[in-house]
């Protein structure tokens, strides 16, 4: 058991610097979850690698915000940004092994393309799920689910 609040508070403090020098609001205030039932470690790496992504696909003075609600049987935690967003053909792949994509950020950032793959496993071995909305101008939302237990 964790205190989730306490785990945005350190992913928002850890990514404070790059924000604040692309100009980018990060927002965690937006919680309703108190503790979870999972792997404290794998549920940082994912929030983590969740808010790195919309720091780098965010352009100066957007916004990028953390919630989560309750669900019942579940937590729902959203990352959502006012992005670039991700065109409609590669929604698909984002979870895909056998398609690497790599795309460079706003501020021609590179990643390796195994970080949203990495998240997908985390949050399976922790009995959720993960998914992502998005529309190319308009930003992203990835979306994943902790049961509780």
């Amino acid at each position: 058991m964790f205190d989730f609040a306490q785990l945005v508070d350190e992913v928002i403090d850890l990514h404070s610097g790059t924000a604040e020098k692309k100009k980018i609001k990060l927002d965690g205030s937006g919680l309703a979850i108190g503790e979870v039932n999972a792997d404290r470690k794998m549920i940082y790496t994912v929030l983590r690698n969740l808010v790195s992504n919309a720091l780098k696909f965010t352009q100066p003075g957007g916004e990028i915000r953390i919630s989560g609600k309750d669900m019942g049987n579940e937590f729902e935690i959203s990352v959502s940004d006012s992005g670039v967003g991700i065109p409609a053909n590669k929604l698909d792949k984002l979870f895909s092994i056998s398609e690497n994509i790599s795309t460079q950020g706003t501020d021609n950032e590179m990643g390796t393309g195994l970080g949203l793959l990495l998240c997908k496993e985390f949050v399976e071995k922790n009995g959720g799920k993960i998914r992502v909305q998005s529309a190319v101008g308009k930003g992203s939302e990835f979306l994943f689910t902790i049961p509780k237990k």
